[in-house]
């Protein structure tokens, strides 16, 4: 049996974008042992790939001794292919075939980089794998017979959150009746420690929404967002989780480049702020680490429109219930 070491990232929205060329590597070598290294987060996502030995999870250590520890662990096996996203030494260590992600091209969608690894004639679209555990945890939140919103108002960066009063506007104005979502009942995603950018969402709709913030690991939250028939959120591991999984996905930019990180699919669009990147990070006041919301140029009704027309086109190929 051959053994195949895929090393990938540790932030969720980018694992979950390599889960395409993971899905051609597995296609390649379908009786492959597979051995996956990634960062805490996003191993959950990995837990039911085919032909899964191990998930090897690097918490990041002082000194970059995450790597040594991932080292000691892939020593000492001969691997057939080692597909290495991190560019790491650790990796050049080990034995066995060896590929690296190539450097990055101007305006290159990150699927469409992770394709040039193994030289893939078409990009392989993210795909994820569920597990009974998962749908189970899902089902009990979401059960059937119910038409289910989902919605994803927070990220991993505050920058990146478009304000919380127009998610609110939102879903009010989409879920009323004769809209395209009339008697859904909106769903909130979100991860561990964002509880309280939600808090203004609960409190408009109180239980005529369905809480799931910081309750589901990415693999559950992945199978309750497949029960749903629509995402809206900001840029962020939920919204390439949405995407992955096949839900129609409208992803919501501001400071970050949506030719790079937006959704992949047919099944996707993505809206974008008036500012441009560059006009939202180079202000002479500007600060990373402190800054509120960059989000505030993208209008309410751009987002209503682009939730519209995307929910039509998906009906009119007939992928939308």
């Amino acid at each position: 049996m051959k053994n195949i070491l895929f090393i990938t990232a540790t932030r969720l929205g980018d694992a979950v974008l390599s889960t395409g060329l993971l899905s051609a590597v597995i296609a390649q070598h379908p009786v492959a042992a597979v051995t996956v290294a990634c960062g805490p987060v996003c191993a959950p996502i990995f837990r039911a790939v085919p032909g899964l030995q191990k998930i090897i999870v690097m918490k990041k250590l002082p000194y970059s001794r995450h790597w040594l520890q991932m080292w000691q662990a892939c020593f000492g096996t001969r691997w057939d292919l080692i597909v290495d996203l991190r560019r790491s030494f650790a990796a050049r260590l080990l034995i066995g075939r060896r590929v690296e992600i190539p450097r990055d091209q101007d305006g290159e969608h990150k699927v469409e980089q992770y394709a040039r690894v193994l030289k893939l004639s078409q990009p392989a679209a993210p795909h994820i794998w569920l597990d009974n555990a998962a749908r189970a945890e899902a089902e009990k939140h979401l059960p059937a017979g119910k038409n289910y919103l989902a919605v994803g108002p927070t990220a991993n960066w505050i920058g990146k959150t478009w304000p919380v009063e127009r998610f609110i506007e939102v879903i009010e104005n989409l879920t009323q009746s004769g809209e395209i979502f009339a008697n859904f009942t909106p769903v909130i995603f979100g991860a561990p420690g964002e509880e309280e950018q939600v808090t203004p969402i609960l409190t408009a709709f109180g239980d005529r929404v369905i809480n799931l913030v910081g309750k589901l690991d990415p693999l559950a939250a992945a199978a309750a967002i497949a029960r749903c028939k629509f995402f809206i959120g900001n840029d962020s591991g939920l919204m390439h989780t949405a995407a992955a999984v096949g839900v129609p996905t409208l992803g919501l930019f501001g400071p970050s480049h949506p030719e790079i990180y937006g959704p992949w699919g047919e099944h996707t669009h993505y809206v974008r702020t008036d500012k441009t990147f560059a006009e939202l990070t180079s202000a002479p006041d500007y600060d990373h680490r402190s800054t509120k919301t960059l989000m505030e140029s993208l209008p309410i009704k751009r987002v209503l429109q682009s939730a519209q027309s995307l929910w039509h086109k998906m009906q009119s190929l007939g992928q939308a219930a």
